[in-house]
């Protein structure tokens, strides 16, 4: 009996029009596979995770410097740029920038806050060794933004971006 329901089953299997709906099954699941396959490598690569992780990785690896150092200090470039205008409004625009530059740098470091103000609370000296300085140029910078009237000159502006300068550099992003 048990013999008979095996030969049964073998029998069941071998049969032409079985085979045929297994060999269409089997396309179905290969079909399948085959778009889920891609729908990953498509999520991946416009996904962050891949970026992040391995893109930033690689690029470290072989240009022996922080993923997006280089872009980072082009911006601070242009930033100091504008100290030698002689034009105050390019001052306020350099400070205003260099701080938001800052608030950048703390959020991709992992810092959370609405504000960089928010950000900064959370820093020690021993990440920013510098950061009574710090919370002075970003004081100027609340003054510049919140008060249209408020003047500041060279050495002000420039006291200013050395200390944001010194920052960067104590965070390796410049």
């Amino acid at each position: 009996m048990i013999n008979d329901f095996f030969s049964n089953i073998i029998y069941f299997i071998l049969e032409p029009e079985f085979r045929g709906i297994l060999l269409f099954v089997r396309n179905i699941f290969i079909l399948v596979s085959l778009l889920m396959i891609v729908g990953i490598i498509i999520l991946l690569i416009k996904g962050s995770w891949f970026k992040a992780y391995l893109i930033e990785d690689v690029v470290e690896t072989f240009t022996k410097m922080p993923y997006g150092k280089k872009k980072t200090l082009t911006y601070w470039n242009k930033i100091k740029e504008r100290i030698n205008s002689n034009r105050e409004d390019e001052y306020k625009l350099a400070i205003i920038e260099a701080d938001d530059l800052l608030d950048r740098v703390l959020e991709k470091m992992g810092y959370k806050g609405d504000t960089l103000t928010d950000k900064l609370k959370q820093v020690s000296e021993a990440i920013i060794p510098n950061i009574d300085k710090v919370w002075e140029a970003h004081k100027l910078r609340n003054n510049i933004v919140h008060d249209p009237d408020y003047s500041i000159n060279f050495d002000l502006a420039k006291r200013a971006l050395e200390i944001y300068e010194k920052t960067f550099q104590d965070l390796e992003v410049i």
